[in-house]
């Protein structure tokens, strides 16, 4: 799915093998400030297959820019349960000289438009840190409601205080 504005052509593309560089140059600290820092590379490489196999549980994808046709970023979804409620989870990531351009939103916009033609779960999550302006702008702007602060585990055995955003898709 292509989104374009005036400056900026995007598309998102289901995550392949040869995505595994792009999940090593986002793997950088200031990349992962707000998610408990940098993995180890045997962690990038089972997170890889992780999004390779998400199947019907969910999707990853990388962002393209064009022209040039360049990976700039990931943006997916996967099924969790929020509240005993079957819910999607949604998070993203652009590159640090890509950001500040719209991309993560042109992204997540053409990401929501995905899942709800799926028309399976009535809502979507974000998590984002609350030390994160930028993704909790993102969720502001697409008009996901700011549902309440809350403890969240990412990485497995760490835990950090984030916003918990809501967006109805039915």
């Amino acid at each position: 799915m292509s989104k374009r504005t005036k400056e900026t052509s995007i598309e998102i593309k289901t995550w392949k093998d040869k995505d595994l560089d792009l999940l090593f140059q986002l793997n950088i600290p200031e990349m992962m400030e707000h998610l408990g820092g940098p993995e180890s590379k045997e962690q990038i490489l089972k997170r890889h297959q992780r999004y390779l196999q998400l199947e019907d549980k969910g999707c990853m994808y990388s962002i393209i820019l064009f022209p040039e046709a360049v990976a700039i970023g990931s943006v997916g979804y996967w099924q969790t349960v929020r509240n005993d409620e079957n819910v999607y989870e949604v998070g993203w990531s652009v590159l640090p000289s890509y950001q500040g351009k719209g991309i993560a939103s042109i992204a997540v916009k053409a990401l929501i438009a995905k899942i709800k033609a799926e028309r399976k779960y009535k809502y979507i999550h974000a998590f984002p840190s609350l030390t994160n302006p930028a993704s909790n702008a993102i969720c502001r702007k697409l008009e996901f409601t700011l549902l309440s602060e809350c403890e969240f585990e990412y990485p497995p055995g760490s835990f950090m205080r984030c916003n918990d955003w809501r967006l109805e898709i039915v």
